[in-house]
This record gives C-alpha cells, sequence and structure tokens, in this order.
C-alpha cells in the first residue's frame, strides 16, 4: 500500500517527482514533515486548482533564455585589476596567504564535483558523482556527531564509500589522486600575482579547507608551478576551518610565533564568507577574489549533457573571469560560441576519418579555414588539402550539368537587388558575349533587372545556354587540372563545409564522376543541412539518406528540434558563418595564365579583417585550452552536434540581440558573386 500511494503522489506526474525530491531528499526532523506536507500541496495544486506548471520540470525546457551583455565585452566585468597592481597592494604585508582550490588552482569544470564524472569513468561505476557527494557529506555528518568537527579527510571519504558501494577504499583513493593531479592547473592570473610576490621575497603560505592530504596538495602545487611558499595549512590535518575561523587563528599564531608578534598578514581566496568574512572576524586582513563560476548561471548554456557541459562552462569562465586576459567582444564570440563547435566538429570529422579508412580531407575555402587549422592542431598526422571553391565557381564550372542551380543561384536571386542586367553579365563573367546575347532580345544592358523582366532575361539565358556553357570550358579545364593534382592517388575523399545544403561537396562529387573523371569517391561532410524553416529544406535528404553528404549537428533525422529551430529567415546561417568567416577575398575561380599555368583570381576582400582573425584566435584558444585539460581523456572530445550548437542557441535568445551586435561589425552576404 505504502508503495502504490507513493507512485500515485510522487511519480504520475514528473514535476512534483522533482520538487518533491529536490526538497525531502537528505531531509531529517521537521523539514521531512514537511517535506510531506509539500508534496499534498503539489497534488493540491495540480489535480484540483488545475495549477499545470508545477507537473513540468524546468530543467527540461527546450531551450534557455538567458540576457547575454551586448554593450561590452564578458570578460570586461569582472573588472579584476591588472596582476601587478594587485602584487603592489599586496607588498605591504609580511605574509600572504592563498586560498588554494578556485583561488591558486582551476579544474577545468564549472563545479568542483565534476570532477567525480571522470573518477566515476575510471572506476566504471555508474551514478557515482552523486554517491560520492553523499558519502562524503554522511561522513561529515558521522564526524560531527562523534568529534563535533565537520573535518573530514580523504582515508575516512573513502572509507564510507567501500561501505557503500563496494569499491575498495585504497584504490579509490589513488584514483581520485591521480584525478586531480590530471585536471588541475594554475590559476594564470595568480600565477603572476604568486611569481611576483616571490621575486619581492614574501612569505607566502597556503590555507585551505581541504579534504585532501597535505602531501597531495604540494604535488598539485608542484604539477602546476607552484614553489617556495613556507606552509600549508589543511583544514583536514589541522582540524579546523577557515569557516568557521580556527583555521585563521592556528595560521596567524604560527607565523607570528615564526615572523614576530606584530607581522601583517592578508588572506586572498574566492568564498566571500570563509575567505573574507572570516578571515576579516579572524583579525587579519582578507581580499575577496571573485569565484569565476559566479557568473556561470546567469551567462552559460546549462541545456547540454552533464559532462561536455561541465568542462565547457568552466573553461569558458576560468579564461574570462580568472583576470588574466580582456578579450574583445569578437574574440569572446569565437571563444564562447564557436570554440566548442569547431572543436566538436573536427573530432566528428575525424572519426569519420578513420572509421572509413579515408585517404584524404579536402577543407573547401573559405569557411573551411579555421575548421583545418583548428583540426591540423588536433590532428597533425591525418592528411588534409586546403582546396579552392566558392557558390559562384562551383556554378559556372557546373552549369552544364546542373542548369537550375546556375539560374537559380546567378539570376533569379538577383532580382530586385537595384542591378542592372549589365551589371549581372558583369557578374556572370559574359561580358563578352553581351552584344551578341542583346541582339535577340529587347531587353537593354542598362535596365534594372527586376521581377516583370525577369522572365525574359531568362528565356535569354535559354536561348544561348550552349554558348554560355562553352565560355565556361577553359575554366573547368583549369579547375579540373588543379583538382586533379590536389587529389593525386587518393581513392577517397571528404569535402568538409559548413552547410547547408551541401552544394559545395556535392558539386564537386558531381564533378570528379561525370566532368573530370577523377577516381576518388568523395563524401561531403557539413556542419548542419538545411533546416524545416528554409525556402528548399528537402534539397540534400536524398544525399543524406545515401551517405553523400554527412551532417554534424542536425538533420531531418538527427537533432530535429535543431531541424526545426535554426532559422536562415532570421539570420542563423549567417551567425555560423561569421565563426567561419575568412580574411581571404572571395574565390572567382581557375584560370590560364599567358604561360598556360592555372592561377587562381579572387574578387572582394573582407571588409573587417581585424573583426575576423579576433574570432578565429577566440576559437582557437579555446581548442586550445580544452585540448590541453583533456588530452588525458579522449572521449571528452566526443561532443555531439547538440552539445556543439547548444552556446549558439542560447546566444540567439531575445530576438538574437548579441548576435546581432556581433554580426553587425561584418559584412557577411548569401548573395552568389
Amino acid at each position: 500500500m505504502r508503495y502504490r500511494i507513493y507512485g500515485f503522489l510522487v511519480n504520475r506526474v514528473p514535476g512534483i517527482a522533482k520538487r518533491y525530491h529536490d526538497y525531502h531528499n537528505d531531509s531529517q526532523g521537521l523539514k521531512r514533515i514537511i517535506s510531506y506536507m509539500y508534496l499534498l500541496w503539489l497534488n493540491f495544486a495540480y489535480y484540483i486548482l488545475h495549477i499545470k506548471h508545477v507537473g513540468k520540470i524546468k530543467v527540461l525546457d527546450a531551450y534557455e533564455e538567458k540576457s547575454l551583455i551586448a554593450s561590452q565585452p564578458e570578460s570586461h566585468l569582472f573588472n579584476q585589476e591588472p596582476a601587478s597592481v594587485f602584487v603592489e597592494k599586496l607588498k605591504k604585508y609580511d605574509v600572504i596567504s592563498f586560498d588554494l582550490f578556485d583561488t591558486l588552482i582551476f579544474r577545468p569544470f564549472s563545479e568542483p564535483g565534476d570532477l567525480f564524472y571522470i573518477l566515476g569513468q575510471k572506476l566504471g561505476y555508474m551514478d557515482f558523482k552523486r554517491i560520492r557527494i553523499e558519502a562524503e557529506k554522511k561522513t561529515r555528518i558521522d564526524k560531527y556527531k562523534k568529534d563535533k568537527t565537520y573535518e573530514v579527510n580523504l582515508s575516512e571519504i573513502w572509507e564510507k564509500l567501500e561501505s557503500l558501494t563496494g569499491i575498495d577504499a585504497e584504490r579509490g583513493k589513488q584514483l581520485e589522486i591521480e584525478t586531480e593531479l590530471q585536471l588541475c592547473y594554475a590559476n594564470p592570473y595568480m600565477k603572476q600575482v604568486y611569481e611576483s610576490l616571490l621575486r619581492d621575497d614574501k612569505s607566502i603560505v597556503i590555507t585551505t579547507d581541504m579534504y585532501l592530504p597535505g602531501d597531495v596538495l604540494e604535488k598539485i602545487l608542484e604539477k602546476c608551478g607552484y614553489s617556495q611558499y613556507k606552509r600549508i595549512y589543511v583544514s583536514c590535518q589541522e582540524k579546523s576551518s577557515k569557516w568557521q575561523g580556527n583555521l585563521y587563528k592556528k595560521m596567524t599564531s604560527h607565523q607570528k610565533i615564526l615572523l614576530g608578534e606584530n607581522c601583517s598578514i592578508v588572506h586572498i581566496g574566492d568564498n566571500e564568507n570563509s575567505d573574507y568574512k572570516m578571515a576579516l572576524k579572524a583579525g587579519i586582513e582578507a581580499v575577496y577574489y571573485k569565484n569565476v563560476n559566479t557568473n556561470s548561471i546567469q551567462y552559460r548554456s546549462y541545456d547540454m549533457s552533464p559532462i561536455i557541459g561541465a568542462a565547457y562552462r568552466g573553461i569558458v569562465n576560468n579564461h574570462l573571469y580568472s583576470g588574466q586576459s580582456r578579450m574583445t567582444m569578437n574574440q569572446e564570440y569565437g571563444f564562447i560560441y564557436g570554440g566548442l563547435f569547431i572543436l566538436g566538429y573536427c573530432h566528428f570529422i575525424h572519426q569519420y576519418y578513420l572509421a572509413n579508412g579515408i585517404d584524404k580531407i579536402l577543407f573547401l575555402s573559405r569557411d573551411g579555414e579555421i575548421i583545418k587549422k583548428a583540426y591540423d592542431f588536433l590532428y597533425p598526422e591525418d592528411n588534409t588539402v586546403y582546396a579552392y571553391i566558392s557558390r559562384f565557381a562551383a556554378a559556372k564550372w557546373c552549369a552544364r550539368n546542373m542548369k537550375y542551380d546556375f539560374v537559380r543561384k546567378l539570376i533569379r536571386h538577383k532580382v530586385g537587388k537595384g542591378k542592372t542586367i549589365h551589371k549581372i553579365l558583369a557578374e556572370m563573367e559574359l561580358l563578352a558575349l553581351e552584344e551578341t546575347l542583346m541582339k535577340s532580345t529587347s531587353l537593354s544592358p542598362s535596365d534594372q533587372f527586376i521581377s516583370k523582366n525577369e522572365e525574359a532575361f531568362i528565356q535569354l539565358i535559354n536561348d544561348n545556354w550552349k554558348t554560355i556553357v562553352d565560355s565556361y570550358s577553359e575554366q573547368r579545364a583549369a579547375a579540373a587540372k588543379w583538382y586533379k593534382n590536389l587529389i593525386g592517388a587518393s581513392k577517397s575523399a571528404l569535402a568538409v563545409d559548413i552547410g547547408w545544403a551541401g552544394s559545395g561537396a556535392l558539386a564537386l562529387k558531381n564533378l570528379f564522376e561525370n566532368e573530370w573523371m577523377i577516381d576518388c569517391k568523395l563524401t561531403g561532410i557539413i556542419a548542419g543541412t538545411n533546416s524545416a524553416l528554409n525556402s528548399e529544406p528537402d534539397m540534400s535528404e536524398t544525399m543524406l539518406l545515401d551517405g553523400s553528404l554527412v551532417s554534424y549537428m542536425y538533420s531531418s533525422r538527427d537533432n530535429r528540434d535543431l531541424w526545426k529551430k535554426h532559422n536562415p529567415g532570421r539570420g542563423y546561417n549567417l551567425f555560423f558563418e561569421l565563426l567561419t568567416s575568412s580574411k581571404q577575398p572571395t574565390f572567382k575561380g581557375f584560370y590560364y595564365d599567358s604561360d598556360g599555368e592555372v592561377e587562381l583570381k579572387f574578387g572582394q576582400q573582407e571588409p573587417n579583417p581585424n573583426g575576423v582573425e579576433e574570432i578565429q584566435e577566440g576559437i582557437m584558444e579555446f581548442v586550445r585550452e580544452y585540448a590541453e585539460h583533456f588530452k588525458d581523456f579522449p572521449y571528452m572530445f566526443n561532443i555531439s552536434g547538440r552539445d556543439a550548437y547548444s552556446p549558439m542557441m542560447l546566444a540567439a535568445g531575445n530576438e538574437e540581440s548579441y548576435l546581432r551586435k556581433i554580426y553587425s561589425g561584418f559584412c557577411l552576404t548569401e548573395e552568389v558573386q
């Protein structure tokens, strides 16, 4: 009967179950009684008052809505003074005490307990993070009942864990220490402060509330490049804590014995209560170093898988808020919203490359530039090349076999854009034929190209189609020669692009098979496909189904919520293309020079090359940091397309105000020219 009642009151409605367990779990005494009353209230509200939102789990909302800062770089919010200025303020003290974790030392996660995900993987134990946190809590409660202190050490925690899980305590403890040593790294800002103080012969101590023993903390500090401190004061060994204040009393008493009663002491740490308020209460000076993850809930994406999300947020928060570096808005756009996407996309490509025994990877210009740069950094052994192509060049090369695409991109998409017929012909590189073409029509080169004369102009193109196709024959031959040399002896290759219909990769595939007779199986890989909101949503469905085209983030078959949400009409394509933009000018095509050699010609220059460079710098900074911190954990690079898209989804909230602010500094266009 008890289980039937529980099932009826708790398990029938997910929102009620979540709210009840959040309040009830680990409750005792009066709180446990109140939790039962709360459960009855939730059921009354849902079934009787019809307050249906209590039945929904908020964390399962499809998309997050947060107010991102569009007025200034996020890294400028921290307002941490330059390290040199901070050092000058600390020089007046005889002893400088530093907190350890989240002050001197970072973990690449947004919460300390996230490290237990990695430990759980090593142990092969399900739900280990939650169990590890629960075991520590129970150990502290038991310790207080016995000794009137909450301070416990790692051995005591693992004794509890062994009783709960059956995992050998000594093995588990050593793996936890190993994992801390692998993942911990120096806060670059505090490292600079620390080393400057050492050069001034200042006395430095470490004062920390921690369950890890002092010898382990010494190894972590050594691994992170911290040395020459005088002593570590650890709560679990001193049986005192900062949060109660008595650890400060022990530290100051000891230092005054060494340096004299009048020595001045200051403590720096990230916890406003235990590192600042309690230090002041203990009679020493204190500096509050704001925790880097303070703004995580406000600005970071949580609509992600737990482990990758924790790592992503940790890398971003540690970088933006440590105080070491201030980024421009363009650099932050690359770092926060492009880094995980490019990293995950590169790994996706690499896995496909290995699994299918591919000989060569072609990164298509210009979107492929930053992807190739990141890929070559991550996987330098793979065979990669940069392949010049553009929508304009591909339309000319494929005109014979893909007439519809040629007319759509080079003609129909330019109706009503304020261009004359002469301008359209010039952009199509057909001015040499202008006089011949105009003889057979009432149209004039000076006429504006508008919907009224659209069909007449297209009829002109149809009437002279063979002449037009033949005018591009030399360019096709030059392109064939260049690509045959690029492919060499490769029998299989990938053509990598940003998206969206995969027209670049599929154009090359068509040319390889039907025009140039290149004996190389070509597969297209794109970041995302045409979405449900495209005017041509089904354009590449056949190629996606037969494997000619492979999509990373979403398609009509995978991550359909993204396929439905991604809106080209609101600029989503361009926002992603801005991440993969290049300083290179637009590619016009291959031509033969006067000596019969293949020559590459280019068009318009990127109007904001510095902005593009800053975006790429941000992307590469994220890729380097993530790769460095998780180099020993290859599974951490299995970043799903959904996770890779999530930061951009967050940025697209509030009517895309943040994204439009970034985009306003650039002149990207979807028009083929």
